[in-house]
Parts: C-alpha cells; sequence; structure tokens
C-alpha cells in the first residue's frame, strides 16, 4: 500500500505515516525507485489495534460519574 492509502484509511496526513514507518510502527519497503509501501496485512492489524484503544477508552466510565 502507498503511504496516501494508508494514510487515507486512518485519516492523517502521508507524513504521519512515513513518522510511523520511521518510528517502527509499521514496517515500510522500499522500491526500485524508493518510494515506501505498506504492507496491506499490517496495516489492517495497526487499524484494528487503533480502533479497539479508541473504543476501549471511550467505553469506561468516567470518575465524576460514579460520585
Amino acid at each position: 500500500m502507498t503511504p496516501a492509502e494508508v494514510a487515507a484509511l486512518f485519516r492523517v496526513d502521508p507524513k504521519t505515516v512515513t513518522r510511523w514507518a520511521d518510528a517502527g510502527k509499521l514496517t515500510a519497503v522500499r522500491t526500485l525507485g524508493g518510494h515506501r509501501r505498506y504492507r496491506q496485512d499490517e496495516v489492517q492489524n495497526l487499524l484494528v489495534a487503533s480502533s479497539l484503544v479508541s473504543t476501549g477508552s471511550s467505553a469506561q466510565p468516567s470518575a465524576s460519574a460514579s460520585i
């Protein structure tokens, strides 16, 4: 997948995807022309993991709700 395709899935800028690769969140494979490509299965795993984190944090009641 191209950085633009990954960025569209996560609704972020393509430069953010590049920073994720530099940080080790995603593995980038370089084409012969030097462009970055990302494995679809790895991107899908990150998408699922990020949706679980965002869903899990909003499902917890706040401390003020129990008072």
